[in-house]
């Protein structure tokens, strides 16, 4: 797929304006803004398909729709990410279940790889999400609740010991710049050596692959720190399972993502007896949807 940017900008054209005009949403990006005024409604987005041409990845096409390597191969599985066949539809994974309503501030699921931001205008609540790369197996990313700290734009990057043991042509401090890890901008957590930030590699985003810190597309970041504040809460969770009813119907979201069919069942059992959904629940539908975990919203009421 050619020229990146400008597609996702021709996908980003504004079709809505919410409340006085102050804030808008895309219908064609995962990043959208989402309104969550009702918190009994959580089930947020739509599910699009994408045909692929002959220059497409499915990294190029996660990308234009603002999803991660991980949602796109979930929700793909029998497509080859690098070479899929010309002309066949993809499923767009732009719908999903906020797994906890905030009344602001950023809150982090590691298992969906996805950063909402939550913030209000004009007495109205607002959320937007985002896909992230976050901490490789050995190297997991922190869990807790923490907050933003301090903010640089443009940071150099300084390699710990254990970094520059692995890889002793290191230097000692990585200036800004395209060979710069951190990208263009660095949100400071309340836990030294971890942070929110961009990257050089933007097909990282939607891996397990970095050293624990959380990790955006270049786009993302700069949107994110443009308005996210120091002291901004940030809570880090990593749930896999999530689950709302919406329309008289019960859905459930499930992302494997190192968790084994035991945990999985497990953890919607307790998702769903929680929010008093079971009662409804068809147990060959739920079933289903933990063996596939596709990462969509899947209905399993009876």
């Amino acid at each position: 797929m050619k020229n990146i940017r400008t597609l996702s900008l021709i996908h980003s054209i504004i079709v809505c304006a919410v409340c006085t005009g102050a804030f808008f949403y895309s219908i064609a990006e995962g990043a959208g803004t989402y309104s969550v005024n009702d918190p009994s409604k959580t089930l947020l987005g739509v599910v699009q398909t994408y045909k692929t041409t002959d220059n497409d990845t499915l990294l190029d096409v996660a990308r234009l729709f603002g999803i991660g390597y991980n949602a796109i191969t979930e929700a793909n599985p029998a497509v080859d990410p690098w070479v899929p066949a010309e002309g066949i539809a993809i499923t767009i994974p732009t719908q999903w279940i906020v797994p906890e309503l905030l009344d602001d501030g950023i809150l982090i699921n590691l298992a969906e790889m996805r950063l909402y931001s939550f913030f209000s205008s004009n007495g109205h609540k607002f959320v937007k999400a985002y896909p992230i790369g976050i901490g490789r197996e050995g190297f997991n990313s922190p869990e807790g609740l923490f907050r933003i700290t301090g903010k640089i734009e443009n940071p150099a990057w300084r390699p710990t010991k254990r970094m520059r043991d692995e890889n002793p042509d290191l230097d000692p401090i990585i200036p800004p710049g395209e060979d710069n890890p951190l990208g263009d901008y660095w949100l400071q957590l309340s836990i030294p050596s971890y942070g929110i930030h961009g990257t050089n590699k933007p097909y990282s985003v939607g891996r397990r692959i970095s050293s624990g810190c959380i990790r955006l597309y270049p786009e993302d970041i700069e949107e994110l720190y443009s308005y996210a504040k120091v002291k901004t809460t940030v809570k880090i969770i990593n749930e896999p399972v999530k689950a709302t009813r919406y329309n008289d119907m019960v859905y459930i979201e499930v992302h494997a993502n190192g968790f084994n069919i035991e945990e999985l069942a497990a953890k919607a059992l307790k998702q769903l007896s929680g929010k008093d959904l079971l009662k409804f629940v068809d147990p060959k539908l739920l079933k289903s949807a933990i063996d596939d975990a596709t990462g969509l919203p899947t209905i399993i009421s009876r």
